[in-house]
């Protein structure tokens, strides 16, 4: 799978435009390389993204009527939601039906696979469109972990997190940016539906087998590291969550990072669990969960936390903001930052400086010259 060809999409969340079920939406709008040419959902209809996502002038539509009038219609639906569980709410069918009869491809992220529904297939048939499911996993990849090792000159990193939908995708996409700008021959790595639509490679990996989560993501990072030198493999769930921490894990062991960037949400107390509002899991304390991601990783192979990527979004006051990113440093001795908020190149820099200081990353490199 290449680069996706350009797309004009239309957006739907009808309904669910918010920071956590949207978040599909919201990462394609940010770092997509697709014109989006409308958001469809009646609940913010007659308002703009720029509201929410300053830059993306996107208005958002009632109809799907309104974005096939604009003048640059779309060509393709995308379903902008993540909700617990990956389900299609059944009162999309009919926009979805509209959409393929009007002749837009559909492309879903969710677990239900629209191409497998009788319906919506006769009906890509008839109208000569195509219906993609992202979170499909490629067959061919049954395979178990081999213990591989990374090839002499390669850095691989992963994006770890205190919990779920908290940045772990923007984090690597901000520092694949700032290594590129840097000069690094930077990879990014998607595991997850949203990463994979805006680079047009890689796997879901929470729909893959468990037996087989380990040798898919030995997998991508070879791939990866076939692409480029520095590899920044997206993370997924969080290692402590109570519905999501296997993927989690898979993706450490699979990968076997030389590094790891944690990813936290500052104000945040408990996991998220918002399908059953009633459950109380607190998150750890930033130095506990460092201890244990690096003792979780090094089970398989030696990893060390080198940085800390903070989404500040629940202060607003920059300044505020700023004293929490300097507070986090004093805690963990790391170096932090807001990368969407404020860029990531100081923090790519340092993260840089550290990983090639780390000495399995030389002994790495000595294989090559042996």
């Amino acid at each position: 799978m290449g680069p996706p060809a350009p797309r004009r999409l239309v957006i739907l969340t009808e309904g669910q435009w918010h920071v956590h079920n949207a978040k599909t939406a919201m990462g394609v709008i940010r770092y997509g390389t697709d014109r989006v040419v409308a958001l469809l959902d009646s609940a913010i209809a007659g308002r703009n993204v720029a509201e929410w996502m300053p830059g993306h002038d996107i208005p958002a539509v009632a109809t799907l009527a309104e974005a096939l009038a604009r003048s640059e219609p779309p060509d393709t639906l995308l379903l902008g939601i993540a909700p617990t569980g990956g389900k299609l709410p059944d009162a999309w069918r009919a926009t979805l039906l509209e959409a393929i009869r009007a002749g837009l491809n559909v492309h879903s992220g969710l677990h239900t696979f629209l191409g497998d529904d009788p319906e919506f297939a006769a009906a890509a048939h008839l109208a000569g469109v195509e219906i993609v499911d992202y979170r499909r996993p490629p067959p061919q990849r049954n395979e178990t972990a081999v213990g591989r090792r990374h090839r002499p000159g390669s850095r691989v990193l992963l994006t770890v997190g205190t919990d779920c939908a908290i940045g772990k995708m923007s984090v690597a996409l901000e520092l694949r940016k700032s290594a590129l700008a840097a000069g690094d021959h930077a990879v990014f790595v998607p595991t997850g539906q949203t990463g994979m639509m805006i680079d047009g490679w890689g796997v879901a990996v929470d729909r893959v087998i468990s037996d087989f989560v380990q040798g898919t993501v030995e997998w991508m990072v070879e791939e990866g590291e076939s692409r480029g030198d520095w590899l920044i493999v997206e993370g997924q769930g969080s290692l402590d969550h109570p519905a999501y921490s296997s993927v989690t894990l898979g993706l450490i062991h699979g990968a076997t990072p030389q590094a790891m960037v944690m990813v936290h949400k500052p104000g945040l107390q408990e996991h998220d669990f918002d399908h059953l509002p009633e459950a109380s899991f607190p998150i750890a304390r930033l130095p506990e969960f460092i201890a244990l991601h690096e003792t979780v990783a090094g089970l398989v192979a030696p990893a060390k936390v080198v940085g800390i990527a903070l989404n500040t979004s629940f202060f607003p006051d920059d300044a505020e903001a700023r004293r929490i990113i300097d507070w986090t440093e004093t805690e963990t001795g790391l170096p932090a930052a807001d990368p969407v908020r404020f860029g990531a190149d100081g923090l790519w820099r340092e993260i840089r400086r550290r990983v090639e200081s780390l000495p399995w990353v030389r002994e790495n490199d000595a294989r090559g010259l042996a």
